[in-house]
């Protein structure tokens, strides 16, 4: 069984590399080819009576580790410099105006046809508005520059901002003045601690001399985020200033402590650091999508009863996409369409506490949102022209 399972293993994960390298040429979306895997060995081995151990456990575990891994292979591509400022103010607008726009609209839609209170209505909905990096950046490898980076700062601070909302709003009971204060609290010492971590991981890529260089300070960024989420901190803050910062040595060194870190010999430790966190990304995000497509269940695909709220949940997520794109004279095609949900959706829907939770928001739901904006994303790349 062992033997059989690593074997299985290897070739999803070699299939994975395949959808990867094709999905440029194809505009197929590799992860509507991996969670098709996924269910296809599902019912391969259904049908031959195998019985597998219960992986359900393993999906947060992955998703966390992906959402880390994938915000800061994210943030080591961003640069940072005043050429770039417009393009930053713009995908940080039309990240945050249509996540909150369509948080209130959904919350209000569930909220009527539910009767539920706003607040579980409002908790239930955000998962819906936040795009996934872990999608969307794969995806775009084959446009320009400027929409390749639009999509890198946009997707990016979707899952930071979408999570820093879902958190604010489920973790406190009474949204007050000072619920407000200790949110403001929370994000100055997240940015204090996410300076004092930055500084000492830059430190220890630059300072280490053991041939086992990149493995412990990726267990340190994870386990900083670990902590940062036990008490509910906006820990993504901390993996994309991380990210930033260790990218855009070139652009700091105007400051004079900058030095410090011999920036010349730091960018090549960088260069490699880069390197092995994009494969390690490739790997989590994988088989977190395998996982996913192998514990879907094909009754939750076919489910007619959430279907017509997918369909609606998809349509208002590509108007208010319009309407914010529009708004700040962003090129709508194919932008418009590569605004996929998916592994941050998985995560969100997760946390959402027993009390909290509503009826219509399952399993066939989510499953079939992120379907469905996955194949308008791939609609939207196969009917564009791209360089």
């Amino acid at each position: 069984m062992t033997t059989t399972i690593i074997i299985s293993l290897c070739v999803l994960l070699l299939m994975a590399y395949l959808f990867d390298l094709s999905a440029s040429k194809t505009k197929v979306p590799s992860v509507i080819l991996l969670l098709l895997s996924g269910w296809m060995v599902k019912q391969i081995l259904n049908s031959v009576d195998i019985t597998m151990p219960n992986f359900a456990p393993l999906l947060p575990i992955l998703g966390t580790v992906g959402l880390i891994m994938i915000v800061l292979e994210g943030a080591l591509e961003l640069e940072l410099n005043k050429s770039k400022f417009n393009l930053v103010k713009k995908s940080v607008l039309v990240a945050f105006i249509p996540m909150i726009g369509l948080s209130f609209f959904l919350a209000f839609l569930f909220y009527y046809f539910q009767g539920v209170s706003f607040k579980d209505a409002f908790i239930n909905a955000v998962p819906f508005c936040v795009i996934s990096s872990a999608i969307a950046i794969p995806s775009v490898s084959s446009l320009d520059k400027y929409k390749k980076e639009f999509v890198i700062y946009e997707s990016s601070m979707s899952d930071i901002l979408g999570v820093v909302l879902f958190n604010f709003v489920a973790f406190n009971a009474v949204i007050n003045f000072s619920a407000v204060s200790t949110f403001f609290i929370q994000i100055i010492i997240v940015l204090i601690g996410s300076f004092v971590c930055t500084i000492f991981l830059a430190f220890l890529l630059n300072r280490i001399e053991h041939h086992v260089k990149f493995v412990p300070i990726i267990i340190l960024i994870i386990l900083i985020y670990s902590v940062s989420k036990i008490y509910h901190l906006p820990g993504l803050i901390f993996i994309m200033l991380f990210g930033l910062f260790i990218g855009n040595l070139d652009e700091l060194r105007r400051f004079a402590w900058i030095d410090k870190f011999k920036p010349d010999e730091l960018n090549k430790e960088v260069h490699k650091f880069k390197e092995n966190i994009a494969e390690f990304a490739f790997i989590i995000r994988a088989l977190f999508f395998l996982l996913f497509g192998f514990l879907i269940n094909t009754a939750d695909i076919l489910n007619t009863q959430s279907l017509g709220w997918a369909f609606i949940i998809v349509f208002s997520i590509v108007v208010f996409r319009a309407v914010s794109l529009k708004l700040f004279n962003v090129p709508l095609k194919p932008l418009l369409f590569i605004a996929p949900r998916g592994l941050i959706t998985i995560l969100l829907f997760l946390s959402i506490l027993p009390e909290n939770s509503i009826s219509l928001v399952d399993n066939a739901l989510v499953i079939q949102v992120i379907i469905l904006s996955a194949l308008v994303m791939m609609i939207g790349l196969m009917t564009s022209r791209t360089k």
